[in-house]
């Protein structure tokens, strides 16, 4: 079966969003454009990865080829609605590329499906037949700016770090390896 590669050159929208509560939160990202939205299930650890790449990325482009990159992301370009519903998982993420597309001044983001195997990095970015299906967004450096920057805010709107060991607290409690095993119940809403 040939590979299926969703292509979004001019996104009306990009964002990473969740589905449930902290502590059981499900990561996608959502392209939409005119009435197609297309969703992909992500680790949260690759939204981090993605959005903190992104920047280096921008960073880059803005010195190696001038390209017009904003410091802070345009007031029209802050998304904070929730991903479009209903949510329909396409694939989950497996491999993911960024590159740069001179032509048209856009950043490129291919996301991967998982795959059984190693995936070829000559099927990242590329039209190839074989290879797991992908999404392919095309954003100019402001969008790309505005992406970060609310995938930042939800990677990090989840459960707080406990300030020991860095593992995420639970409602219930929290056994901090740092502690020994001591189980301290404290009310995460900062009342005693």
């Amino acid at each position: 079966m040939a590979r299926v590669i969703h292509v979004f050159r001019q996104p009306d929208r990009f964002v990473a969003g969740t589905v449930g509560e902290p502590g059981d939160r499900t990561f996608y990202l959502q392209a939409s454009e005119n009435t197609r939205t297309i969703s992909v299930t992500i680790e949260k650890q690759q939204v981090a990865v993605l959005a903190e790449r992104l920047d280096s990325l921008l960073e880059e482009v803005a010195s190696r080829f001038g390209a017009d990159v904003p410091e802070e992301v345009p007031d029209e370009l802050v998304d904070t609605e929730p991903l479009d519903v209903p949510v329909e998982e396409e694939f989950r993420v497996g491999t993911m590329g960024l590159g740069w597309d001179a032509e048209s001044k856009a950043v490129v983001i291919e996301l991967l499906a998982i795959t059984e195997g190693e995936v070829d990095e000559t099927v990242v970015l590329d039209d190839t037949e074989e290879g797991p299906d992908a999404v392919r967004v095309f954003l100019s450096p402001a969008a790309a700016r505005a992406f970060a920057a609310r995938a930042d805010r939800v990677v990090n709107a989840g459960r707080k770090p406990c300030p020991l060991c860095g593992e995420p607290l639970d409602p219930a409690g929290h056994i901090c390896p740092r502690q020994n095993g001591y189980r301290r119940n404290t009310d995460l809403t900062g009342e005693d």
